[in-house]
């Protein structure tokens, strides 16, 4: 599910950006060429959450993103804090990617009381008071930049007020109650995993190379 998901969130910019070029429909095709996927699937994923198009005259896309939109709650604002006020708390409080996309960082937590300031457009919070934070205003979302070895007591007072989606930057797996959903980010991991393919591909190319010159 979590797949298909990705895929619907990955069809809607491909039709935004359709849009914006002047097409009025498109077909499982034009997606599943765009995507590198197959039309069958493209069909699969839409027909999955009741979303059906024409054979002959295909989807047409201003109504199939307001399909999207409503389906992936893309029609309404969520709000978001992030525990973490380091750098990469930072950098997430001041993207400014989130709210041209439906999301808006109400506010970040620390530890440090150096870090704390209520001015500004989103406050740094003691986070003595996150449970509190989150009840009052009933979230549902949460960004994780804290340190590993804090990563899961955060965590859990997080699902314990109320939060039901973590997105996690600590680079350690988190237990969480069954109603709450995961999604581990590990950029270092991430980084390495290029940087090793990247090194096949070099040796792959250098190899080739060296065939030919024989």
């Amino acid at each position: 599910m979590k797949l298909t998901v990705s895929r619907l969130y990955k069809y809607r910019d491909t039709l935004i950006r359709f849009r914006q070029i002047g097409m009025v429909r498109v077909f499982s095709d034009d997606l599943a060429e765009d995507m590198n996927t197959s039309a069958t699937q493209v069909r699969k994923d839409f027909s999955l959450f009741g979303i059906s198009g024409n054979k002959k005259g295909g989807y047409q896309i201003h109504r199939l993103i307001i399909q999207l939109d409503r389906l992936l709650g893309k029609d309404k604002t969520h709000f978001v804090i992030i525990v973490g006020a380091g750098n990469l708390g930072k950098a997430l409080m001041n993207y400014g990617g989130f709210e041209e996309e439906g999301f808006k960082v109400v506010a970040v937590f620390d530890n440090d009381p150096r870090k704390i300031s209520r001015k500004g457009k989103i406050p740094v919070l003691p986070v003595q008071g996150l449970e509190r934070f989150i009840k009052a205003r009933e979230l549902d979302l949460g960004i994780i930049a804290v340190p590993y070895f804090a990563a899961q007591e955060v965590a859990g007072r997080m699902t314990a007020a109320g939060i039901k989606g973590i997105l996690n930057f600590a680079p350690v797996s988190l237990k969480v109650p069954g109603d709450c959903f995961v999604s581990n980010i590990n950029v270092q991991l991430e980084l390495e995993t290029v940087s090793y393919f990247a090194k096949i591909m070099k040796e792959n190319k250098k190899h080739s190379q060296q065939k030919k010159a024989l």
